[in-house]
């Protein structure tokens, strides 16, 4: 009896993971998802850090936090950026804006619009279309603009073909209509545009979808034994802080 009081109580006092990390295959194709509740996990943008260095890679985060007793658990590559590592389009953390909203069409995926800001609040992420962002401005604590968008109000982005022939490694967020829920995910096969936004808007129920980039999409998963380092240094980074374990 003293035995089972004790595991009891070393699995109360277990530390909550970050987030729920799954591999599934749909329609064909193989993904890595993770969910991240926003009413009980902490979500978090990185860019740079302290010293105004450029993270770059999961490792250095987790470093920094560790330094904090901290921890990061599920993380991602979070939207386009300059060879610089400068953000692309609309970039905010803990409520300093680093680059302006880009409303304009462009070259590239991300010009592909209509493109999308993942905003994140104090216990909801939603993923708003650029021009609604623009006409609701919601009041972010953090936020980073891609594109395209995948999902718009439930509907695929317009220009996607099933039958497109840009296949990549993918990846992206979904939100949850009241905002308690981001769905994150990466393919583990290159995909193209229409399989990815199916996926989310079919498989995953997200009534909006932003794509996060390809080719370069990287993931850290601990559920899953993943910590993608990859060659070069990645710019935004979205990830879940968690307590020191």
């Amino acid at each position: 009896m003293r035995l089972l009081v004790l595991l009891a109580l070393v699995l109360v006092a277990r530390p909550a993971d970050a987030a729920t990390c799954r591999s599934e295959t749909y329609a064909g194709n193989k993904y890595s998802i993770c969910e991240v509740d926003l009413t009980q996990e902490n979500l978090q943008l990185f860019l740079k850090d302290e010293d105004g260095q450029i993270y770059g890679h999961f490792g250095n985060i987790e470093a920094a936090l560790t330094a904090n007793g901290q921890h990061l658990g599920f993380a991602m590559n979070a939207g386009m950026f300059h060879e610089d590592r400068a953000p692309v389009g609309h970039y905010v953390e803990n409520g300093q804006e680093v680059q302006r909203v880009i409303s304009s069409d462009g070259p590239g995926n991300f010009g592909l619009l209509p493109n999308g800001v993942l905003c994140l609040r104090d216990g909801r992420a939603d993923v708003f279309e650029t021009k609604a962002f623009l006409r609701d401005k919601p009041p972010c604590v953090s936020a980073t603009q891609s594109g395209p968008m995948l999902v718009i109000d439930g509907a695929l982005h317009p220009k996607f073909l099933k039958d497109g022939t840009s296949r990549y490694i993918r990846n992206g967020v979904g939100t949850t209509a009241d905002g308690t829920r981001a769905v994150f995910a990466i393919s583990d096969n290159t995909v193209n545009f229409y399989d990815f936004g199916v996926l989310f808007r079919d498989h995953l129920k997200m009534p909006n979808a932003l794509y996060f980039d390809g080719n370069v999409s990287r993931l850290r998963a601990p559920e899953l034994g993943r910590d993608d380092a990859g060659f070069s240094a990645l710019g935004p980074i979205i990830g879940v802080v968690e307590p020191a374990r």
